[in-house]
């Protein structure tokens, strides 16, 4: 009897142990900093859908402002995480999951609900070859970023058109409309689709990008400068929203050849350092 009484006792200790590490760790386990990023991830994926919602009603001027701003959430997400030390395994895989719902399926949806719908099918097969190329972009994206062997100043470029870019530049016809009011009519839902494809081959493509993540601090010369022209790129966003649009969807498509010889130019100089 007293040796089973031993013998229960000495199970029961051993086994509480166990048993306490088993025990979920609860939100006390996790700090604030890694929580935050997320938070402004799925504001960023809340934007996106709501865009839909938008576009379902018709209030196709918000759709676009929902996505202008899920695209803004989408660049400090990140930034926050690296400034808190807050990156993670989990937020970088719910932001591409976010970043695929907001630009690639959300700015596909809204151009189909607004004009697209019109050549039916076809309209329907530009959304989904759009979608597809953005989810393309998003999974090299998380391929390359762990490449030990990518040269430094390869970071300064994005391997094909970064999936917000893209949809922001892709609704550059709903702008337009948006700005000169013009009529719907099925000639324009043709170039429209073929603008459509267009921009999705941009984002599927090895073309290079200039990257705006690791542009260095301002001098302290050109503070001033930069402020003024921000603060005033801010208020012509908040009075012309569309206006604006139109010139930084432009801007950045003609700032492509330049990211392309820039792009080439430093890998010949890889190369030549390379051989010598």
């Amino acid at each position: 009897m007293v040796d089973d009484k031993l013998a229960a006792d000495a199970n029961s200790e051993s086994s509480g142990p166990a048993r306490a590490t088993f025990q979920p760790r609860g939100l006390r386990g996790l700090p604030l900093r890694f929580v935050v990023p997320n938070v402004v991830t799925l504001l960023a994926l809340c934007a996106g859908l709501t865009a839909i919602r938008f576009a379902i009603e018709s209030k196709f001027e918000f759709a676009v402002l929902a996505i202008v701003v899920a695209a803004v959430l989408d660049g400090i997400d990140g930034r926050i995480a690296r400034a808190l030390k807050g990156s993670s395994r989990f937020g970088a895989e719910l932001d591409s999951l976010a970043d695929f719902m907001d630009f690639g399926v959300a700015p596909g949806l809204v151009l189909y609900l607004w004009s697209l719908h019109q050549l039916k099918t076809l309209g329907w097969v530009a959304v989904l070859f759009f979608a597809i190329a953005a989810a393309l972009r998003l999974a090299r994206f998380n391929v390359m970023i762990d490449d030990p062997n990518k040269p430094a100043w390869m970071g300064r470029f994005f391997t094909g058109m970064p999936a917000p870019a893209g949809a922001i530049v892709v609704l550059l016809p709903l702008y337009v409309h948006m700005s000169f009011d013009l009529p719907i009519s099925g000639a324009l839902a043709w170039l429209e689709l073929a603008y459509v494809v267009g921009v999705a081959v941009l984002m599927a493509s090895r073309i290079p990008h200039f990257s705006g993540k690791h542009i260095g601090r301002v001098p302290r010369d050109k503070f001033i400068f930069v402020l003024f022209a921000a603060a005033a790129v801010l208020v012509l966003l908040a009075s012309f929203p569309m206006q604006m649009l139109i010139f930084l969807s432009l801007a950045y498509l003609a700032m492509i050849p330049f990211s392309i010889r820039s792009f080439q130019r430093l890998t010949e100089q890889d190369a030549a350092a390379g051989r010598t």
